[in-house]
């Protein structure tokens, strides 16, 4: 069981790579959502996961794809947040994912609510000089929602099956 560990290392760390790069580029690489793919997949060999239990994260996985890019196509969330959405969703699986999408949504209005009130005032001379500062006060530009999905699953991880198969088991 403490193979599991290391594929478990690289989800946490593909989320903070994931959520730092959406910060600083309004961008999610695809390369970042295979990774989490793949680790899952080593995570699901090295576990053991049952068959049956990798079929439904898988699906939830595929749900959670299609509501991001229902969310994406209203304009609401960026095609690689909609893709992360999915990425996280199949590391969670139908159990966990409820909770997960309820704690992402409250961190990403908070999120964007904090965004929106900063774009208000007169962004410091000292930091006017970096190009993603100025993105992230761009009154034209989105909002990271990459942050708060990697936030969510950050608070929601200690009571997910994942974990516990790990650190419980």
């Amino acid at each position: 069981m403490i193979m599991a560990f290391i594929p478990f290392a690289f989800l946490l760390a593909l989320l903070v790579v994931a959520a730092a790069w959406d910060v600083a580029s309004f961008t999610i690489p695809n390369t970042l959502q295979l990774g989490l793919v793949l680790a899952f997949i080593a995570f699901a060999l090295l576990a053991p996961l049952p068959l049956s239990v990798v079929g439904m994260h898988v699906l939830a996985g595929l749900a959670a794809l299609a509501l991001g890019f229902a969310l994406f196509a209203f304009g609401y969330i960026g095609g690689g947040d909609a893709k992360l959405l999915a990425a996280v969703a199949l590391w969670l699986g139908f159990g966990d994912l409820p909770a997960y999408v309820l704690v992402a949504c409250v961190f990403g209005g908070a999120l964007s609510l904090g965004i929106l009130v900063m774009r208000k005032w007169p962004l410091p001379a000292a930091l006017a000089r970096q190009n993603w500062l100025l993105r992230l006060h761009d009154p034209k530009a989105g909002v990271p929602y990459g942050v708060a999905l990697a936030a969510g699953l950050f608070v929601i991880l200690p009571q997910t099956d994942v974990y516990l198969r790990v650190f419980a088991g």
